[in-house]
Parts: C-alpha cells; structure tokens; sequence
C-alpha cells in the first residue's frame, strides 16, 4: 500500500466568478473564512500531514497570490505560472507537475477545506496516502458523504463500493449504480507519472477520472469530519458557522 507523500499541488488558478464581486479585487483563494485566506486551509492541511513541498498555479490577480505564498511558512511552495493561458484543472495540474520530482504527490483545490478531523490520530491526507495503491490504482480520491457537507449543490459525484472503488453516480440502462453516494471532497493521492501523456494545453482532469473508472482503477476513501465549500458571496456565512461548529480546520504544525 502506499507510502507517505511529501509533495502535493494546489489547483488554485480558477477565476471565482461564482464569488463576484469579491472576487473582481481578489482572488478566490485569499477569500477569508473565519479571518483565515481559503488557500491556508489546503496548505495547513498539507503541512500536517508531513508534506514538504507544494507546487500552487496562479492565473487572476496573480501577483496578489504571489505576494501572498511568500509569506507563508512551513513549505516549500513554488508557483506554476499560468498568466498567459488558464488551463483548466488537467492542464494545470500536468503543467504543475512537471515541477515536482516523479512519484507519489497530493492534488488539493484550493476553495474548499474540511475541518473536525481526529487529530490524535492519522489526517484525512494521510490516510489517504496509505490506502493509495499504484498497483491497483490510478487514483486514490477523498470522498464524503452528502451529510456531512457544508456549501454543497446537494448533488452527488460518485458510488462509493465496498472496497472503494468509484465509479460515477448517474443512471446506466435506467438504473444507479450500486454503492454509496458521495461527494468528491477535492483532493487526491496519485503517481505524477500518470499524466505524462497528457494532452497540450487546456483540459478538464475528468478526462483521467473516467479514465480509471474504464479501467476499474479510481478508489475512494470516506473523510473523517466535516466539509466546506464557499462558492458565491451568500456562502460565507454558512461556511463560518459551520467553522465554530465543528472546529478549526488544517491545524498548523
């Protein structure tokens, strides 16, 4: 089984424009919940979970991301430039990755988080990075249960079988799929190498999602605590709430 993962990469380049007019001053990730910038979030957790270096994409208001990473502490962050051209989450990460060392590697978004995790005990992340089998799996994804969401659209993303292996939740001769229904919680264990083939350019990353669904090769693992999202301005409120709820998130090492 898998082995820990020192490397990771933050997609954090998209344009926010759910989150207008906020976002039209700031980029997404430096949105503030509970006074602490969504990016934070993604990077705590990284840290905790005994990552070391982090590759982050930058695209709108990018000089604010920059002047923002250079401030923070704990990991080695280095910035996949994506001014020219936004790449959309594949082509992001596969531009990204090329700035890492092959092998093992988290991929986290940027704009959501969870908090309320045991942290006597193993990280989501962690745990994530144990059951990733490069074997068996093209990908290991972490996922939760509609219940235990905050900010969600209420729609659910996969079928969740009995040894965790995902495929997606829709209708296949008029009938769902077995399994349980959840919500991909943006994050991911995976080799680097798995994108070294990779299309030029601007790509959706659900094109190696249902990739390793073909090849009985994508799996999922039930996060421990509570998720959030913030996708427009309305949010904000719900997703500080549920902070004070459930407790602090991406506890600082």
């Amino acid at each position: 089984m898998g082995s820990p993962v020192r490397q990771a990469m933050v997609l954090a380049a998209g344009l926010g424009t759910r989150m207008r007019p906020i976002t039209e001053t700031i980029p997404k990730p430096l949105v503030r919940i509970a006074d602490k910038p969504l990016i934070d979030y993604a990077l705590d957790t990284l840290k905790a979970a005994g990552c070391e270096k982090t590759v982050v994409n930058v695209h709108w208001l990018a000089d604010q991301m920059e002047a923002h990473l250079a401030t923070y502490s704990g990991l080695e962050i280095v910035i996949s430039d994506e001014r020219a051209e936004l790449l959309n989450s594949g082509g992001g990460l596969a531009k990204g990755l090329k700035l890492l060392d092959p092998g093992p590697v988290y991929v986290m978004n940027a704009d959501l988080f969870w908090i309320g995790e045991a942290w006597d005990e193993l990280t989501n992340l962690e745990r994530l990075a144990g059951f990733f089998d490069a074997d068996s799996m093209d990908m290991a994804m972490l996922c939760v249960r509609l219940g235990d969401t905050t900010g969600h659209d209420g729609k659910v993303d996969f079928a969740l079988g009995p040894k965790g292996e995902l495929v997606r939740y829709r209708p296949v001769d008029g009938k769902l799929p077995d399994g349980e229904g959840v919500v991909y919680a943006g994050a991911i264990v995976m080799d680097s190498r798995l994108l070294d083939d990779a299309p030029e350019g601007a790509f959706n990353l659900n094109i190696y999602f249902d990739r390793a669904i073909a090849a009985g090769r994508l799996f999922g693992l039930i996060l421990d605590g509570h998720w959030v999202t913030a996708g427009t301005p309305e949010a904000i409120g719900d997703a500080e709430e549920a902070v004070r709820e459930f407790g602090s998130a991406g506890q600082e090492t």
